[in-house]
């Protein structure tokens, strides 16, 4: 089978996405996700504790 690109003269490749904000933006976003389950996680914990204590 052949390839359907005859030549390959003047061919350019593209790059999105390096260089940009979108990677750190994501990177900042899971992090910051991350941090919030957690200490959701530990209020919850906490008072869940404290519910079974008053038992």
């Amino acid at each position: 089978m052949g390839s359907p690109i005859a030549s390959w003269d003047g061919a350019e490749a593209y790059f999105t996405g390096f260089g940009g904000y979108t990677p750190a933006f994501f990177l900042i976003a899971a992090i910051a996700f991350t941090i919030g389950a957690i200490v959701y996680g530990s209020k919850h914990e906490s008072e869940a504790y404290e519910r079974s204590e008053l038992d």
